[in-house]
């Protein structure tokens, strides 16, 4: 980055106007106000971001009219969904390398560069082969897009901030699982499913636009040699997991052949790398951040929640759509409140988290999550009510907003500029891969019990799991004794 970011948090809380303190006694110096230039620089990676999240979820509900349109089996056409969100897992793992190697902002314009030229020809899709193709490139382009907005944003931001400038990286995250459904829908019905793809060309030209004139291209370079053995073991690793995993959670089993090898041999490969990556000098993705109480212990909150968060994320829908036979449009409609009020509240928690200790925002964050993703579960039947259904997942989606942006701040909020590429790119890795599994968890316990209230129970239970660690967050405040 440029020569703020350079000189790093000193040259902010020089110059830059203090615009919050500590309440008195507490002895932390005051809270620096976060530099306009910082701001201008979060703008533009959330809009880059916020294409690749709205992607993930925009897709699903023209599913069936994408197998009408090509005349191939709703099997096939899934692919568009399995391939984009494996090309993302592919692609992540040398993010932390080339921003090393070329700079935080030329990876950050490639990467929009190929998701742009992506969705364009996606939306311009003859066949099904060529869209799953392109929605490859798609992928390819759109896996380094989160993380480099993380390290973009992250080696800006005075440590002091850094939960503030988290809460703001988060939007795209809570509100494109939200906007995807219903835009999908509305595209879908009113227009063509072509547009499903096409709206991301003007923004994604904006973004580069913008990212051209606001970016600084002076960052610092790490010149580390590409861990060649790193790369053929993590990312076809990850590939093969995260396959056998979605392909097991769409079957509701895991028993066949065509699940099993490529769940053991990505397994095998992950695990493999691992065991190299704790030794290797520059590996390609530093796992020993993991040692550090901060960063390990938010990774082990992060993983339990977000399973069971994304895991809700399929079920919910479905109990909308096959439960009380709603359409893909209004059960995205009914879900608009949690998002609402996570998106909300996770403003509030980020800002907050620069000031008071990280357990003491993610501890009843959780509580509150589970309680009610319980209200929920309990209530899930034939003909009740909408209102106490979607006030429910208003109450889980608070907690959610107290949760996900402060323990991730917490993670990052000790690393170096040199590590925070590594950091980030470990985050968005092991995310990916609970939510897959959280993904895939979900959709066999729904095969496996045949009912709504057992399964969403089970993720209540799962998401429970994360307070043991939660409460071993960081006691003090990140800004202060």
């Amino acid at each position: 980055m440029g020569e703020d970011v350079a000189r790093g948090p000193r040259r902010f809380a020089v110059r830059g106007r203090m615009s919050a303190t500590l309440p008195k006694g507490t002895g932390s110096a005051p809270v620096p106000a976060i530099p306009r230039h910082v701001l201008a620089v979060a703008g533009v990676v959330v809009l880059g971001s916020f294409m690749t999240v709205l992607d993930m979820t925009i897709v699903n509900v023209a599913l069936d009219h994408l197998s009408r349109a090509f005349d191939a089996p709703l099997s096939v056409v899934q692919w568009t969904v399995t391939g984009y969100s494996l090309a993302l897992a592919t692609v992540i793992p040398v993010t932390a390398w080339a921003v090393g190697r070329y700079g935080a902002k030329r990876v950050f314009l490639t990467a929009v560069t190929l998701f742009t030229l992506g969705s364009g020809l996606t939306g311009l899709a003859w066949n099904a082969g060529s869209l799953i193709t392109f929605r490859v490139l798609q992928g390819l382009g759109g896996g380094m897009i989160v993380p480099v907005a993380m390290t973009v944003v992250l080696r800006a931001a005075p440590p002091e901030r850094k939960g503030t400038m988290m809460g703001i990286l988060g939007i795209p995250v809570l509100i494109g699982p939200m906007a995807g459904p219903i835009l999908g829908g509305v595209f879908t019905d009113a227009l063509s499913w072509r547009w499903i793809f096409f709206v991301n060309v003007p923004v994604g030209a904006l973004t580069l636009l913008l990212g051209a004139r606001v970016l600084r291209g002076d960052d610092e370079r790490i010149h580390r040699p590409l861990d060649l053995p790193g790369l053929l073991t993590l990312s076809p690793g990850l590939a093969a997991l995260l396959y056998g995993l979605t392909l097991g959670g769409e079957r509701g089993t895991f028993a066949g052949a065509d699940v099993v090898v490529p769940l053991v041999a990505g397994t095998a490969l992950v695990a493999a790398f691992a065991i190299r990556a704790l030794r290797a000098a520059h590996p390609l993705l530093d796992l020993r951040l993991l040692r550090r109480a901060s960063f390990g212990r938010a990774v082990a909150t992060m993983v339990p929640f977000s399973a069971a968060y994304f895991g809700s994320m399929i079920l919910v829908p479905l109990y909308w759509q096959q439960g009380r036979g709603l359409s893909a449009t209004e059960s995205g409609l009914l879900m608009a409140p949690q998002f609402l009020f996570s998106g909300t509240v996770m403003q509030f928690s980020s800002r907050i988290s620069d000031r008071v200790a990280t357990r003491a925002i993610v501890v009843p964050g959780i509580l509150v999550a589970a309680a009610g993703f319980c209200a929920f579960a309990v209530q899930a039947g034939a003909d009740t009510p909408y209102w106490r259904l979607v006030a429910s997942l208003a109450v889980m989606g608070t907690g959610v907003g107290m949760t996900n942006m402060p323990v991730m701040a917490a993670a990052t909020r000790g690393l170096a500029d040199g590590e925070v590429a590594a950091g980030s790119t470990a985050l968005n890795i092991i995310l990916q891969i609970a939510a897959s599994v959280g993904t895939a968890l979900t959709a066999l316990l729904l095969t496996a019990t045949d009912g709504f209230r057992t399964t969403l129970l089970c993720g209540v239970g799962l998401m429970a799991l994360a307070l043991p660690m939660a409460v071993r967050l960081p006691s003090l405040s990140p800004s202060g004794d």
